[in-house]
């Protein structure tokens, strides 16, 4: 009868510890797939944050290109460099000339819009984004965007159909 019980005892003992073992396994392999799911995860956010300044300027472009309404200069004025790269989208609304002003500030792409000759300070503009850097360059009609990871070249078209 003794040797039942214990049989029995080390029997369950023994399914015990085989669950122990399978369980420390399962939890091994789940804390390893998270870990690998969550380094993709946001290497993929990364990567897409980094994209992503670049498209939303690229938009604004293309919804703004008419003839003489993008240039680049610095905030305070179109002309003066002072040390803020701004791009700058006008439009004409119901007789008034209103600009779209996007431009690196404080840590973050900012968009300002409002009338072309009004005074305004950096700080003013929406924050679109979180950024670390942005320039702009104009020659012609090729408008470079340099981010802190791409540099973009767009063609500016001006409301004209592309050469076949």
């Amino acid at each position: 009868m003794r040797n039942q019980r214990r049989q029995g005892h080390i029997e369950s003992l023994f399914v015990l510890l085989l669950f122990t073992v399978f369980a420390a396994v399962l939890l091994l392999v789940l804390f390893t797939g998270a870990n690998s799911y969550r380094r993709v995860a946001e290497r993929g956010a990364g990567s897409y944050n980094r994209r992503l300044c670049a498209q939303y300027i690229a938009t604004k472009v293309r919804h703004g290109d008419r003839e003489g309404a993008v240039f680049v200069g610095g905030f305070s004025e179109p002309d003066r460099d002072d040390g803020i790269s701004t791009l700058y989208l006008r439009q004409e609304i119901e007789g008034a000339t209103y600009d779209t002003r996007i431009y690196w500030y404080d840590g973050a792409v900012r968009e300002l819009f409002a009338e072309a000759d009004g005074a305004f300070e950096p700080q003013d503009g929406n924050e679109v984004l979180q950024a670390s850097a942005l320039k702009f360059f104009k020659e012609e009609n090729i408008l470079t965007v340099e981010t802190e990871t791409e540099t973009l070249i767009l063609s500016l078209r001006s409301g004209r159909e592309a050469a076949a």
